[in-house]
């Protein structure tokens, strides 16, 4: 079947040369509008599979007021600019087009990015159906359990998590034609699947209000509008107090507001707040309204006894599969945090992890993006396969192709035997590419016909080889700057960016750094024998006011270097002994810096300096043999990619030491 295209642009000469250009790619374009009211009636006239949706257009209204319907509509859109205002680029990555296109514009271009733009929505569609069926299965088993209405409602709670975050949520039934909530509760949010119940008529104390007033509070709302984001959400408190009461009490700045009408006088009630601006869009409305034939079914056999005896057979059947379905038992042990920013993390790990979406984490070094990745497999269905992980950066450009897709025996000089490739390795499990944006380009063109083909070929191999692999990427690079730096491949950026994660640092989330600091002491306590008795409080205030550049791995290292010098009988500090966070403790060899430190900040300053003669001295020792037994990194107690690493950026070379040695 064609493919239906519809052309949002006002500009003739640019609307009628992308129509030759699609009517040649096989395209069938159904139309062309130059507003958004004749885009709406050919939308609804033609219902095309696609918009390529310009930015400015004639009439009042611009193409990112039409995105949200387009949305709605589950119809992929594609931006047409040729404008660089960056307020107006950031509202339009708000509303998640499926690509830009920047005017003027290739032939080359217009067709790839459609490619991209149809990829990413077929499996947007597939994993939205997967995650509707699952909602809708789950929210019948729970209304339909011979369990409590409070633990019923929890459970719905934790069931909504996923689909539509939430940091507090008032929820409930309301029969008959009573003014007022029954089998209801509120939620607030403690920890990842923590939840603090609050019964209705306790929360009408905390908000001095009654039962009439509160159930308007949570049903009434203005025409047509059900999200209320960050300033949206403050201009609803001239004419809802309660809700200002509310956002103060538990530092909201976001709520949707859905009552679905189950028939019979029987509305069901979801308010949803969250601490963060500008979280909910139509996607989560969605969800949450997918949900009212579900509901409307299981309030029906609650409230009439008969019904559900008569399908309780089918039930049966509908909880044996909803048990398969919903099979995600948290594995975030080494995630340590309660922070909104870092649940929001441990949200969308969750919604991810069972679909088969590529899954692309975003971060400063150091945030932790390994630790995710191995969360989200251990929560897919690919759990019992191997999760195999790649560093592109410390793979050598001419190794890197046979490392990934390996080589026969023969196949080059040193080949001595068939190598089986990072890729065949993970057939039915996961790829986790970690800084996939220092990959050579050309390698890069292999990673995406991989993507594309599913199949590898290996180095000398005369036949191609069929993969099942979920790919999770991971850079602290900027992707975007990157392939507009002619470094990244455009295509390439779009095939994993299906599903980002960004990764909070540390200095964003330091109310988590005193469980981080304590999770590390009793860490290095189990691993030495040595008691752990906690932190000092001037010390605890120093890694509170510290700024934290190397994040997570950085304090890592400073807890483990203050662990390893304390006694055992007194509380963690950083005294005169804790030097640069990168080294290890000085020994006749190494050199001492003539000041040492008395403070995290006097360790900063000291850290380029100190660390790269710690380094030197260290490599001069083993004759510059980084890797085995005996090298730099086993004294260093690093990972030999992590001492390589630190050795680029200090602009150590081993031809220097060896230059230096022969001097000598």
């Amino acid at each position: 079947m064609e493919k239906k295209i519809l052309i949002v642009e006002d500009e003739f000469v640019v609307a009628n040369d992308l129509r030759s250009i699609l009517i040649k790619a096989g395209y069938q374009v159904c139309g062309i509008a130059d507003s958004v009211d004749e885009a709406l009636e050919m939308i609804h006239k033609y219902q095309p599979h696609l918009v390529l949706l310009d930015i400015y257009l004639k009439g009042n209204k611009t193409g990112i007021d039409l995105a949200p319907l387009l949305t709605e509509k589950n119809i992929a859109f594609v931006y047409l600019s040729a404008n660089n205002n960056d307020s107006v680029l950031e509202a339009a990555r708000a509303t998640q087009p499926y690509g830009f296109l920047v005017k003027p514009f290739r032939e080359k271009d217009v067709l790839v990015t459609l490619d991209m733009a149809h990829y990413r929505h077929a499996h947007s569609m597939e994993s939205k159906l997967r995650k509707e069926q699952s909602l809708q299965l789950a929210i019948t088993n729970i209304m339909t359990d011979d369990i409590s209405w409070d633990e019923r409602l929890l459970q719905v709670a934790q069931t909504l998590q996923p689909a539509v975050p939430f940091d507090f949520l008032t929820i409930g039934l309301r029969h008959d034609t009573a003014a007022q909530l029954t089998y209801a509760a509120s939620y607030f949010r403690i920890g990842f699947n923590d939840y603090q119940t609050i019964p209705i008529q306790s929360l009408y104390n905390i908000l001095g209000t009654d039962a009439p007033q509160f159930y308007r509070m949570c049903v009434s709302k203005p025409a047509n509008q059900n999200i209320f984001n960050g300033k949206n959400f403050q201009q609803l408190f001239s004419i809802q107090p309660l809700k200002q009461i509310l956002a103060k009490k538990y530092q909201l700045q976001s709520n949707m507001a859905i009552h679905l009408d189950l028939g019979a006088d029987n509305i069901f009630i979801f308010s949803f707040y969250s601490k963060l601006p500008d979280v909910y869009t139509h996607e989560h409305l969605q969800a949450v309204s997918q949900l009212e034939a579900s509901l409307r079914l299981a309030v029906d056999r609650l409230l009439a006894h008969e019904e559900i005896q008569k399908l309780s057979e089918r039930l049966k059947n509908e909880k044996n599969y909803l048990q398969e379905e919903l099979k995600t038992n948290s594995n975030f042990e080494e995630i340590i945090g309660t922070s909104p920013l870092l649940l929001k993390v441990f949200d969308q790990v969750t919604r991810v992890a069972p679909v088969n979406t590529s899954v692309l984490l975003l971060g400063e070094s150091g945030t932790g993006k390994e630790l995710v990745a191995r969360a989200i497999h251990g929560l897919s269905p690919r759990k019992d396969k191997l999760l195999v992980k790649v560093n592109c950066a410390a793979l050598p450009p001419n190794l890197i192709e046979s490392e990934l897709f390996g080589h026969e025996k023969g196949a080059f000089t040193g080949a001595m035997d068939r190598r089986i490739g990072k890729f065949e390795l993970a057939h039915g499990g996961t790829i986790f590419l970690d800084e996939i944006g220092e990959m050579p380009l050309e390698m890069q063109t292999k990673l995406l016909r991989v993507l594309q083909e599913k199949e590898i070929e290996r180095i000398g191999g005369k036949q191609t080889i069929k993969v099942d692999v979920r790919i999770i990427a991971a850079t602290n690079r900027n992707l975007e700057n990157e392939t507009n730096a002619g470094r990244f491949r455009l295509d390439l950026y779009y095939r994993l960016n299906v599903f980002p994660v960004m990764l909070p640092p540390l200095r964003e989330r330091k109310g988590d750094i005193p469980l981080l600091a304590n999770f590390f002491g009793q860490k290095f306590a189990k691993k030495t024998g040595k008691h752990f008795h906690g932190i000092k409080p001037a010390a605890m205030e120093e890694l509170l006011q510290y700024h934290w550049p190397g994040n997570i791995r950085e304090m890592e290292n400073i807890v483990e270097q203050a662990f390893v010098l304390n006694d055992g009988k007194s509380p963690l500090e950083w005294g005169r002994e804790l030097r640069n966070p990168f080294s290890i403790p000085a020994t006749a060899d190494t050199p001492v810096p003539e000041a040492a430190p008395r403070s995290l900040h006097d360790v900063k300053e000291l850290q380029q300096a100190t660390e790269r003669e710690y380094i030197l001295s260290v490599l001069k020792k083993t004759n510059g043999r980084i890797r085995g037994a005996g090298g730099a990194a086993e004294i260093l107690h690093l990972k030999p990619t992590t001492l390589e690493s630190r050795m680029e950026k200090l602009g150590i070379k081993k031809t220097f030491i060896t230059h230096s040695d022969n001097q000598a």
